[in-house]
């Protein structure tokens, strides 16, 4: 399986090998179990200004920008774009719901899958499509020293978020890194877009309620069912990675 996705992917991108020295890793989903979380907001914020939203719909949009999102959804009920101050407004219903959860606790695994590719000389970065500063403040501490807070790439930091390429190009730019010299490890479809566009080996872990079908549509080169899968995956996919060349 490893070895026809390794090839696949070099033979689409023109690449000789990937030689892994940066993982970018997705924040929601990926480090925290906080996707539950973000989806109850979202569906109680778009309800406050009668937008009908399910959770389903807002694991798909996961990874947008809150403007981004707003927008993808505000014009087909009020026939309009929603303005800055509104949109302002809307993240702020989201927001406040999302401070009344309890912290969102650690994903099981990645922990121990981030030490391993620190000991396999890769260097750990993350690149989210969040502004959920709660969050970002809890990566340094649930994960110390495994993420430079001054290489995160967040909502803050682009104009144009997932699905587009420019957060993941920017987390390869802020390592000087080529496109075959990273992977990025998602769990939504627009941050595997992302991951795509940006020409990096994309692989997608499913945490989520989402099928693993809609993962490997939105082009994922690998997708595994769990975080444990992909953990216990990691040793034979970077010897795969390492031996495989066009």
């Amino acid at each position: 399986m490893f070895k026809q996705a390794i090839r696949s992917f070099l033979k689409k991108h023109k690449y000789e090998q990937i030689k892994p020295r940066v993982a970018l890793f997705d924040m929601d989903g990926i480090l925290f179990d906080s996707m539950p979380y973000h989806a109850k907001s979202w569906v109680h914020a778009m309800s406050e200004v009668g937008i009908p939203f399910t959770e389903y719909k807002a694991y798909l949009n996961e990874g947008r920008t809150s403007a981004s999102t707003i927008d993808s959804e505000y014009p087909h009920i009020h026939g309009r774009l929603s303005t800055e101050e509104e949109k302002k407004q809307i993240y702020k219903f989201k927001t406040d719901h999302f401070e009344t959860f309890p912290p969102a606790p650690v994903m099981e695994y990645t922990l121990d899958l981030a030490k391993k590719m620190k000991a396999d000389k890769l260097i750990c970065s993350v690149v989210t499509g969040s502004g959920q500063l709660s969050l970002i403040e809890n990566v340094e501490t649930h994960y110390p020293e495994i993420f430079e807070h001054d290489h995160m790439v967040t909502a803050y930091d682009v104009k144009q978020g997932k699905p587009f390429p420019e957060p993941y190009l920017m987390g390869l730019a802020k390592h000087h890194a080529l496109p075959q010299e990273a992977i990025v490890i998602e769990n939504a479809p627009l941050g595997v877009k992302a991951g795509v566009a940006a020409g990096i080996f994309t692989i997608a872990v499913n945490t989520g309620i989402l099928e693993n079908e809609v993962l490997k549509n939105a082009g994922a080169d690998l997708v595994f069912s769990s975080m444990k899968e992909f953990h216990d995956s990691w040793e034979e996919l970077l010897r795969m990675m390492k031996i495989e060349q066009l």
